[in-house]
């Protein structure tokens, strides 16, 4: 993101590294399900009225508010566009190909791995779904069933 910003921004993008961590604070991430803002605060984020230092020349009123937006919105979409990116090649890693199924399992099961090679899988050819109760079934710590004598 930050890569992104300097070649838009070229040698002034350090004048607007504070609009670009606002932003990246502010934008959703899946991984937490919320902004890093509203995660460590509970709350959402004001937007910054002036980014300005103390002795500098301030641009005051709707001009400092419309550029900031923008900026925003800018910097926003190009980290968008480099989450994109990254997510398609994050994809390509995650191709199990022709031989390997990955399962939607039930939670029960959520220390037996996803993956399967296509050998041990079967079509089922049944009219109803064929689910088993999985009270009865016992796995040992290598996730081996246990068969107990009836």
């Amino acid at each position: 993101m930050l890569r992104a910003c300097t070649i838009d921004f070229g040698k002034g993008w350090v004048n607007h590294f504070p609009l670009v961590e606002f932003s990246y604070n502010n934008s959703y991430h899946a991984s937490i399900k919320a902004t890093p803002f509203k995660a460590l605060y509970d709350r959402k984020c004001h937007s910054p009225i002036c980014w300005t230092e103390v002795g500098e020349a301030q641009i005051l009123g709707p001009e400092l508010i419309q550029e900031t937006t923008e900026k925003i919105v800018q910097i926003k979409q190009r980290m968008q566009t480099a989450h994109d990116r990254q997510k398609s090649y994050a994809d390509l890693k995650r191709v199990i190909g022709k031989v390997a199924y990955k399962l939607d399992l039930p939670g029960d099961l959520s220390k037996v791995h996803i993956t399967f090679h296509v050998s041990n899988l079967k079509k089922n050819h049944a009219d109803e779904p064929l689910a088993v109760s999985l009270d009865g079934l016992h796995f040992d710590d290598k996730l081996h069933f246990v068969e107990e004598p009836v």
